[in-house]
C-alpha cells in the first residue's frame, strides 16, 4: 500500500504561481492538488489530455471554453483535452480540488 499526505508533497513551481502539490504520478494519469485563496486564479492554459475537476473545499469557479461555473463541495467537473481552462476563486472561503489528467501528459500544458 502506498499513501501520500497531501501536505507532505512540495509546492510545485508552476506559471500559476498557487499552491499546487503533486499527488500522483504515472503514465496512466495524473492527480494534483490545487488550493487557491480567495482572489486567486490560474491562468488560461491548454492541456494535452482530458482534465476532471473534483471539488474538495469551497466553491471554486471552473472556466471552460468562455463558460464560468462555480461548484459546490463534492462535484465532479469534466473538460476536453485542447481546450482553454482555469479555475479561480471568487469566493470568500479557500477553495481546494483535485485535479486528475488521464493519461499522464507527455507534452507541456500550454499556458495562454
Amino acid at each position: 500500500m502506498i499513501s501520500r499526505k497531501v501536505y507532505s508533497q512540495e509546492v510545485k513551481d508552476t506559471p500559476h504561481k498557487v499552491d499546487v502539490r503533486q499527488i500522483y504520478n504515472d503514465p496512466s494519469a495524473q492527480i494534483n492538488h490545487i488550493e487557491l485563496k480567495p482572489g486567486e486564479s490560474l491562468k488560461p492554459h491548454k492541456t494535452p489530455v482530458d482534465v476532471t475537476f473534483y471539488v474538495l473545499e469551497g466553491t471554486p469557479t471552473i472556466h471552460i471554453v468562455g463558460e464560468s461555473v462555480s461548484f459546490e463541495r463534492d462535484t465532479l467537473i469534466e473538460s476536453p483535452a485542447n481546450i482553454v481552462h482555469h479555475i479561480s476563486n471568487e469566493g470568500k472561503q479557500n477553495a481546494r480540488v483535485l485535479v486528475i489528467k488521464a493519461p499522464r501528459p507527455e507534452t507541456a500544458t500550454r499556458v495562454l
